[in-house]
């Protein structure tokens, strides 16, 4: 038998030869087209149009316009249709609720809020059933699940963190105590978180922690006696806070610890208090924002201690997650053991207490806001 191969069975082998180059070129042609296609489809996704509004409290606050401007620089970045809207004073609903329903309207994506009440919450349950994505900033909605997430600083933290450095700070002196929140006609999360985490840093008893003003008005803190002289409402305004220290010091003059829930008020409750002679000596305040402003009040010693918070950090990441879940379908998440994602906080203060963590004005003044 000859080992010479025939003719045919040539053709044949080169026949299956080119069948096998003709499939592998139309496979790698199909990979290509499938990997151009997947390229493709990654830019529309990258390139899908997203539109947010971001509704704050106020525009008279640096703390709400710094957020303004940490939601401007995201949403260039993430290449985000940003609308803006403020309430005309803190509390006010009415604005807030025709700016939630104008991003239904506009067919939006989503909401970043900080809620001036609990009147705005049938208007973003609205905006859910409407498709948009909604982020409370700074302020918990009560309940939590009014919104989709909430970005905020833990404010019971922060009011806790200036409470344990005044306690450390009396020596066990008697504390005379006015305290100066936000309102007096509606609840909201960050007056009550604030002011009942200041008093149980203080070492006293807060019966309903969502209550301001239910606590026994004497007993004992951590380090001595408390008197509590008053728990007035500023509405988070300089001049609120000066008419509040004033009618605190008419029913108590020897008022040595003062509670503010913002720096604003803070500033107001110092000119009532150099008013009525009273010095950095005489009484101990402290306060919740840590705003470039803030951090120069603790520096000259017209606030004693602040507790720093990050507005710019709460707006850019809201911008991002809604821009991030409408691109590629992923939510933000839970910061662990808490209900809402924690955008972090730092006592501030330049007369440090052993054992509470704490930054000086120095340090501050390099990562503060307004």
């Amino acid at each position: 038998m000859s080992s010479r191969t025939s003719p045919s069975r040539r053709r044949s082998a080169r026949s299956l030869v080119a069948l096998g180059a003709v499939a592998i070129l139309l496979a790698a042609c199909s990979s290509t087209a499938s990997q151009d296609a997947e390229a493709s489809a990654s830019a529309a996704v990258k390139d899908r149009r997203v539109a947010v509004s971001l509704i704050v409290k106020t525009t008279s606050n640096p703390f709400f316009i710094a957020m303004q401007k940490g939601a401007e620089a995201a949403a260039q970045e993430n290449d985000v249709d940003l609308t803006f809207a403020a309430g005309r004073e803190d509390g006010d609903e009415t604005v807030q609720i025709q700016a939630i329903e104008d991003a239904i309207s506009r067919g939006q994506n989503g909401i970043l809020i900080t809620p001036n009440g609990p009147g705005v919450l049938e208007a973003l349950d609205r905006a859910r059933e409407a498709g948009l994505y909604v982020i409370a900033l700074d302020t918990a909605p009560d309940p939590a699940d009014a919104v989709d997430i909430t970005f905020a600083t833990d404010n019971f933290d922060a009011g806790k963190r200036i409470g344990a450095w005044t306690a450390s700070q009396l020596g066990g002196k008697k504390a005379v105590i006015a305290m100066l929140n936000l309102f007096d006609d509606k609840v909201v999360s960050v007056d009550y978180n604030r002011g009942q985490g200041f008093l149980t840093g203080m070492g006293i008893d807060t019966a309903d922690p969502k209550i301001n003003g239910d606590e026994a008005e004497s007993g004992t803190y951590s380090g001595g006696e408390y008197t509590i002289v008053c728990n007035e409402a500023a509405q988070g305004a300089e001049d609120g806070g000066t008419t509040a220290m004033e009618t605190c010091l008419s029913k108590n003059p020897d008022i040595n610890v003062v509670y503010t829930l913002n720096e604003p008020t803070a500033y107001g409750a110092f000119q009532a208090l150099t008013a009525a002679g009273k010095t950095s000596d005489d009484v101990l305040m402290t306060s919740v924002d840590g705003g470039c402003a803030g951090v120069g009040y603790v520096k000259d010693g017209i606030i004693d201690a602040t507790s720093q918070q990050y507005p710019v950090r709460m707006a850019q990441e809201g911008v991002a997650a809604i821009a991030t879940l409408n691109r590629f379908g992923a939510a933000p998440k839970l910061s662990p053991g808490l209900d809402f994602f924690d955008t972090g906080d730092e006592l501030v203060t330049d007369t440090p207490a052993a054992g509470i963590e704490s930054i000086d004005t120095t340090e501050a003044s390099k990562i503060c806001w307004g």
